[in-house]
């Protein structure tokens, strides 16, 4: 697997199709990063460590509803393996005039696009998410 953001991005966007309350990703430390950022926003409801099937350790997502319509309605991977993009603090772009949240890998740790701004530290923007 050549980028497992993406695939872990892709797995809530089906899960949330087919109306699941959980989904099972391969865990590793920038997952849970990402999924710590979207839980703090409000997009999951959170999510816990245990193990998959084969002993291998694995992160279970507990997706959100609202009127049974997911609160995730867009969520995109802006950084690829093939073409990276990095931003300062100042050329962040919000997401849906701030209704929206971008996710930015820093030298400070993963964060929010408001928190990064606040802090006045650029990096890879990982993805948005509305």
């Amino acid at each position: 697997m050549n980028d497992p953001i993406a695939d872990m991005l892709t797995r809530i966007r089906n899960s949330q199709m087919r109306g699941k309350s959980t989904v099972m990703t391969p865990a590793s430390k920038l997952r849970a990063w990402v999924l710590d950022v979207l839980a703090d926003e409000g997009y999951i409801r959170g999510y816990e460590k245990t193990t998959d099937v084969n002993g291998h350790p694995a992160l279970e997502i507990s997706l959100k509803y609202y009127e049974g319509i997911p609160v995730i309605r867009e969520l995109k991977r802006v950084s690829k393996p093939g073409r990276r993009v990095y931003m300062s603090a100042n050329d962040i772009p919000e997401v849906r005039q701030g209704l929206g949240v971008s996710i930015v890998s820093t030298s400070k740790g993963v964060m929010s696009d408001a928190a990064a701004r606040s802090a006045h530290v650029g990096g890879e923007v990982l993805c948005t998410v509305f």
